[in-house]
C-alpha cells in the first residue's frame, strides 16, 4: 500500500512534524517559538552522565527512542547499532550493529530487544549479549516501538497494520488491519496490551482493540472524526501510545480530543477537545499533554477538567511530557529539557543537554530521568531537593 506524505507546504501545517511551524491560518503570518524567560531553578537537577550513540536521523523523525527494563537502558542508532547502558553509570553491557537503516524501537521484553527498519524489517536481539536472534519483513516501514510481550512481538507499520510475530522464531500469527488516509501524520502509535489484548491508534483516528491470541478485534473507539474540505484539515491521527493504568486507557488525537477510554470495551468516558500527537503522561491524579501547538496542559483524571495550562513553550515543537517526582519534564526542538512543577505548572528547572531537538519522551526511574535527543547523545539527570537547599 503506498502512503501520500504531505507537501512542504501541508508539512508545514502539520504541527512541526517535518518543519516547525506555529499554525496554517492563511489570513495570519506564522508566530515564532515562545522565547525561554530567564529562569531561577527552585529544583535541584544534577547531570549524572552523557554519551554519544550516534546516527540521530533527525530530518526524518524517527521514532528511536529509549526503553528501560530491569535494570538497563536500551537505545538503537539510524546507522544500525543496539546498546545496552547501564543506567547508573551510562556504559555500555553490549554493543550490536544490525547493518540496518533503524527507524524505531527499541522495544524491550522478556528475553527479547526489538526494533524496526525503515525497509520494513524486525530485527530481534537478545536481551543479555544483544546476539541478532532473527529478522523478518513486515508489509513496510516500522515507525513505532515493537511491542514484545510473552511469546509474541506486536508490530505496528506505516500501512495501518498491525503485525503479531512469533517471539521466538518471527513466524507472523497474525495482521490486522485499519484503512489509511490520502494524507497523515509521519508517525505511528507503538502497540501497547491491555490484559488480553492489544490496542492501537491509527491514521483513521480510531482505537482498536485486538485479541492477542488471534488478532481478532475486540471493540473500536474514535477518538477524533475527520472533518473538514481539505485533506489537511481531515487529518485525525491517533499516533501515540494509549496509556493504560488497571481498566483505564487515556488517548490523544491530533485535530481532536484527548479521551478517558474503559479497555474492556472501548466506551469513552470523557473527552476533551486538545489536539496532540504525543502520548500523555499519568500520575495518580492527573494527566500531562503536550498539545500540538506547544501548550502542556493538566487534565484531572476522573473527569478531564483542567488543572492548569503552561504556554510558555508554544509552537517550540514539544516532546511528549514524562512523571518524574514532584515534576513534569517535557522536552523542546532547541534541545531544552523543562521542569514543571506538577501542582501549579510552573517553570522550577530547565537544562539543554545538547543542540538538537529532542523528539522522544524522557524515560524516568524514581528521580532519575534519561534523554535522548536526534543527534543520538543520551543524558541522565537526577532531580531533587529544591534548589539551594
Amino acid at each position: 500500500m503506498t502512503r501520500r506524505r504531505p507537501s512542504l507546504v501541508a508539512a508545514a501545517c502539520v504541527a512541526g512534524l517535518l518543519v516547525l511551524v506555529a499554525g496554517c491560518d492563511k489570513d495570519k503570518g506564522v508566530e515564532p517559538p515562545a522565547e525561554l524567560v530567564d529562569l531561577k531553578p527552585t529544583l535541584a537537577v544534577q547531570k549524572l552522565w552523557d554519551t554519544g550513540v550516534g546516527g540521530g536521523g533527525e530530518k526524518l523523525r524517527l521514532a528511536l527512542g529509549l526503553a528501560l527494563d530491569r535494570g538497563v537502558l536500551y537505545t538503537a542508532s539510524r546507522d544500525g547499532e543496539v546498546i545496552a547502558l547501564d543506567p547508573a553509570t551510562g556504559r555500555a553491557k553490549w554493543t550490536q550493529d544490525t547493518k540496518a537503516d533503524l527507524a524505531a524501537g527499541p522495544g524491550v521484553g522478556a528475553s527479547i530487544v526489538a526494533v524496526g527498519t525503515s525497509d520494513g524489517k524486525v530485527i530481534a536481539l537478545d536481551v543479555a549479549s544483544g546476539k541478532v536472534l532473527w529478522k523478518v519483513s513486515v508489509s513496510s516501514e516500522v515507525l513505532a516501538a515493537p511491542l514484545v510481550t510473552g511469546d509474541r512481538v506486536i508490530v505496528r507499520s506505516v500501512d495501518g497494520r498491525v503485525h503479531a510475530l512469533d517471539a521466538l522464531t518471527g513466524k507472523s500469527q497474525w495482521t490486522g488491519e485499519e484503512p489509511v488516509p490520502k494524507l497523515s501524520l509521519r508517525g505511528t502509535a507503538s502497540p501497547v496490551l491491555a490484559k488480553d489484548n492489544i490496542v492501537a491508534g491509527f491514521d483513521s483516528g480510531k482505537v482498536v482493540a485486538f485479541t492477542l491470541a488471534s488478532g481478532d478485534i475486540v471493540w473500536q473507539a474514535q477518538v477524533t472524526t475527520p472533518g473538514g474540505r481539505s485533506e489537511l484539515a481531515r487529518l485525525a491521527d491517533v499516533d501515540s501510545a494509549v496509556q493504560v493504568d488497571g481498566n483505564d486507557g487515556f488517548a490523544t488525537g491530533y485535530q481532536g480530543r484527548v479521551v478517558m477510554l474503559a479497555l474492556d470495551s472501548g466506551q469513552v468516558w470523557w473527552s476533551r477537545d486538545l489536539s496532540s500527537y504525543r502520548a500523555p503522561a499519568l500520575d495518580d491524579t492527573q494527566l500531562y499533554v503536550a498539545t500540538s501547538d506547544g501548550s502542556v496542559v493538566a487534565l484531572r483524571r476522573r473527569d478531564g477538567a483542567v488543572v492548569w495550562q503552561q504556554d510558555g513553550l508554544k509552537r517550540r515543537g514539544l516532546s511528549a511530557p514524562a512523571v518524574v517526582g514532584n515534576a513534569v519534564i517535557v522536552g523542546d526542538f532547541d534541545g531544552y529539557l523543562h521542569w514543571l512543577d506538577r501542582d501549579s505548572g510552573k517553570f522550577i528547572a530547565r537544562e539543554r543537554p545538547g543542540g538538537e531537538r529532542i523528539s522522544m519522551a524522557p524515560v524516568t526511574d524514581g528521580d532519575r530521568a534519561f534523554v535522548i535527543d536526534d543527534g543520538g547523545r543520551v543524558v541522565a539527570y537526577r532531580s531533587g531537593a529544591p534548589a539551594g537547599r
